[in-house]
C-alpha cells in the first residue's frame, strides 16, 4: 500500500506512512478502512448528502480502546480528525476531507437496569435502538424526533424530544459518560467525577472529546401512548397557529406538539399539528379534543400507538441521501406578525420535500436553572427550523436562497439563540448565539480539556488559556 495523502490540523498538507497505517490496523480491533476497501463509500457517506467527503482514512471503532488508539494515532501524525457516532449532523462535521474518521457506529452495546430505571449505552446507537431496548421495560429518555438519528450528537446538543416537556432534555437525563480526551486519556464524567466536564458535555457539542458510553436515567413511558397527526388545509394556517398558541400557553406538560408546515403527497401546502401526549391515552384523548375546532381538519391520525412507532412517525419526511439546508433559532412567542411570514413564505417552497417546524418547549425544559447545564435556552417558547429538503444538486441554489431569505425576514421575531444541533456553518457570531452565556464557561474548559483543539469539526469553541 502506498502512503497516503492527508490533512494536518491546521490545513497543511501531509501523507502517511503506509507502515504507520499497518501498524493501527494490527492494533485495532474494528477495521481501519482507506480508499482501496470495498466498504469505504459506504461507510464515509453521512445523512446530508450535500457533503461527499473523502476522509485518507476511517478507523471504525469496536470499543473505548479503540477510540484511544484512533485519537493517539491522530496526535502522532497531526491529522484533521472527524467523528461520527450516527452522522445526522447538519452541515456535514460527521465526515472530513483527507483526515481521519473515528466512526462509533460499530458501538452499539446497551444494558438496560429497569430497577434503578437506567441505561447504558454505546456511541454508535441510533434513538431507534436506544427505544426498543429502554420500551421493552416499558421505560425510555428523551430522544429526537427522527429515529434514524444517533444519540451521541443528540445528547451532547441538548435533546430536543418527544419527552421533553415531561421528563427534560435528554441532557438533563444524562448521568455520567465515558470520554476520551484529546490527549487519549480516558476520564469518567459525572457529577461526582471531573464535574466540570460533566457540566459541558450536557450541551456543549462534541468540543471535549470522544464520548463512547452514556448513562441515562430512564422514565415509566408507555408503551402506548397517544400520538400521530392532524392536517389542516394551508389556507387554515394562521387562524389554526394563533389558536394553538393560547390553548398551547396552558397544557399540560404530559404533551407535546409539533407543528409542521408541509406539502402533501398530492402536492398541496397545509399545516401539521403532529403530538405525543405522555401518559393515559384517554386523558390524552380528552385534552387533545380541542384540536379538531382550530380549523377544518384535512387529515387525521390521532390515537393509542405504541411509543417506538410515535419516534418513527417523521423518519420518511427526513430519510437519508437527500440534500439538506437549514436556518434554525427560537422563539420566547409565536406573534401574529411571525405567523404571516412563516405562512407566506412557505407559500413560496421551491421544494415539497421542504418542511417549516416549530417545536413546542417549556415545561420541565423551563424548570431547570439555565446555568445547571451548558444548554441555556431554557426559557424559549418554540425553537422553529426552516428546512430545505431537495434531491438535484441544479436546484441547490433555489433551495438555499428560499431559507435564507425566510430566515432574514423572521430575525425580528427571533430571540437570536439556536438550538446548537440545528445550526449550520453560519459563522462564530452565531456559535456564540447557540451556547449564550455558557460560552466562556466552555471556552475554559475547551482549554484545559483540548487545547489545540483537536476536536474542531463541530460548532467549534476556540480553547483559552
Amino acid at each position: 500500500m502506498p502512503d497516503l495523502r492527508a490533512v494536518t490540523l491546521s490545513g497543511r498538507p501531509t501523507s502517511l506512512p503506509a507502515a504507520a497505517v499497518s501498524a493501527l490496523r494490527e492494533q485495532h480491533r474494528g477495521p481501519v478502512l482507506t480508499a482501496d476497501d470495498a466498504s469505504y463509500d459506504a461507510v464515509r457517506r453521512v445523512w446530508n448528502s450535500m457533503f461527499d467527503r473523502r476522509p485518507a482514512l476511517i478507523a471504525r471503532c469496536q470499543d473505548t480502546g479503540d477510540v484511544v488508539r484512533a485519537v493517539q494515532f491522530a496526535r502522532d501524525h497531526d491529522l484533521l480528525v472527524a467523528v461520527r457516532g450516527g452522522g445526522h449532523s447538519f452541515p456535514g462535521h460527521s465526515v472530513c476531507q483527507d483526515g481521519l474518521l473515528i466512526d462509533l457506529s460499530r458501538q452499539k452495546e446497551v444494558a438496560v437496569d429497569p430497577v434503578q430505571r437506567r441505561a447504558r449505552a454505546g456511541a454508535g446507537l441510533l434513538w431507534g435502538d436506544l427505544d426498543r431496548a429502554t420500551q421493552a421495560y416499558g421505560l425510555a429518555v428523551t430522544g429526537g424526533q427522527v429515529s434514524h438519528t444517533g444519540i451521541a450528537g443528540l445528547t451532547l446538543g441538548g435533546g430536543l424530544g418527544w419527552l421533553m416537556r415531561s421528563c427534560g432534555l435528554t441532557c438533563d437525563n444524562l448521568r455520567s459518560a465515558t470520554v476520551v480526551t484529546a490527549d487519549a486519556q480516558v476520564l469518567t464524567a459525572s457529577p461526582e467525577e471531573n464535574a466540570d466536564l460533566f457540566w459541558a458535555l450536557r450541551g456543549g457539542g462534541g468540543n471535549f472529546g470522544v464520548v463512547t458510553t452514556f448513562e441515562y436515567a430512564l422514565h415509566p413511558v408507555g408503551p402506548i401512548v397517544l400520538g400521530g397527526l392532524i392536517a389542516y388545509p394551508f389556507p387554515a394556517a394562521g387562524p389554526v397557529l394563533r389558536a394553538a398558541r393560547e390553548y398551547l400557553a396552558t397544557a399540560p406538560d404530559e404533551l407535546m406538539i409539533t407543528a409542521a408546515f408541509l406539502t402533501t403527497p398530492d402536492g398541496h401546502p397545509a399545516l401539521g399539528l403532529a403530538l405525543c401526549y405522555n401518559g393515559d391515552p384517554a386523558a390524552g384523548a380528552r385534552v387533545t379534543a380541542p384540536l379538531r375546532r382550530f380549523g377544518p381538519v384535512a387529515r387525521e391520525q390521532i390515537g393509542p400507538l405504541p411509543y417506538t412507532a410515535v419516534q418513527t412517525m417523521l423518519d420518511d419526511a427526513a430519510p437519508h441521501g437527500r440534500r439538506y439546508y437549514g436556518k434554525a433559532g427560537l422563539l420566547a412567542s409565536l406573534t401574529d406578525p411571525a405567523i404571516e411570514i412563516m405562512a407566506e413564505h412557505f407559500a413560496q417552497v421551491p421544494s415539497p420535500q421542504s418542511l417549516v417546524l416549530l417545536v413546542q418547549m417549556g415545561g420541565a425544559v423551563a424548570r431547570v436553572q439555565p446555568t445547571a447545564t451548558a444548554f441555556v435556552h431554557r426559557q424559549a417558547a418554540f425553537a422553529f427550523t426552516i428546512l430545505s429538503i431537495w434531491e438535484d444538486p441544479a436546484e441547490d441554489t433555489a433551495n438555499i436562497a428560499w431559507a435564507r431569505r425566510f430566515w432574514e425576514d423572521l430575525q425580528p421575531f427571533t430571540n437570536r439563540g439556536v438550538y446548537v444541533n440545528e445550526l449550520g456553518d453560519e459563522g462564530e457570531e452565531r456559535v456564540h448565539a447557540a451556547y449564550g452565556p455558557a460560552y466562556p464557561r466552555l471556552a475554559a474548559l475547551k482549554g484545559r480539556y483540548d487545547p489545540t483543539n483537536v476536536f474542531r469539526l463541530n460548532q467549534n469553541i476556540r480553547p483559552v488559556d
